[in-house]
């Protein structure tokens, strides 16, 4: 099969946008509280203090409308149903590696290389496993998975830089 710049690329980014911004913007529009409530499980918080209520809704605003847009200007009639799903995965995995940082003892913010970097995209894509059947190539994942990866360093080094993020990671 001769692959061709739309199934390597545009298609793949096209549809994780989606995850990419249900990611990204908490980072940004943080506030109004933990959506722990500063709740402890075991004696350790649940999710820490940068796991806000207004991050958590502008995540999930956001991807949605990421995939509403994405339906519009390309035509993928189905991405707003799978961007309400890539989206609640991308949150889900985010949450469950700040969950699990908690419990290993480590501080908020405190780097866990690849829960960091690849929890809310393998939650994302799992969460959409009812339409990575229309995905058109393993090599367009394998592309989104390493493109993951970069933009993970590039975005918490302008986080940082902004001053959004206290660590550049």
């Amino acid at each position: 099969m001769a692959l061709d710049i739309y199934s390597l690329i545009i298609y793949p980014i096209i549809f994780i946008f989606p995850a990419y911004a249900a990611n990204a913007l908490p980072v940004i529009f943080s506030g109004w509280g933990p959506i722990d409530f500063g709740k402890k499980l075991g004696g350790k918080r649940i999710f820490g203090d940068h796991k806000t209520i207004r991050g958590t809704l502008s995540g999930l605003i956001g991807g949605i409308l990421a995939g509403y847009l994405e339906m519009v200007i390309f035509g993928l009639g189905f991405m707003l149903a799978a961007s309400v799903l890539i989206t609640i995965g991308a949150l889900f995995g985010d949450m469950l590696g700040s969950f699990i940082k908690r419990r290993m003892n480590l501080r908020s913010g405190h780097r866990a290389p690849i829960m960091d970097q690849y929890g809310f995209f393998i939650f994302a894509l799992l969460f959409a496993l009812p339409f990575l059947s229309d995905f058109p190539t393993w090599y367009g994942l394998l592309f989104i998975a390493v493109l993951t990866g970069i933009l993970h360093v590039v975005a918490n080094i302008v986080a940082h830089r902004l001053k959004l993020k206290k660590v550049p990671w």
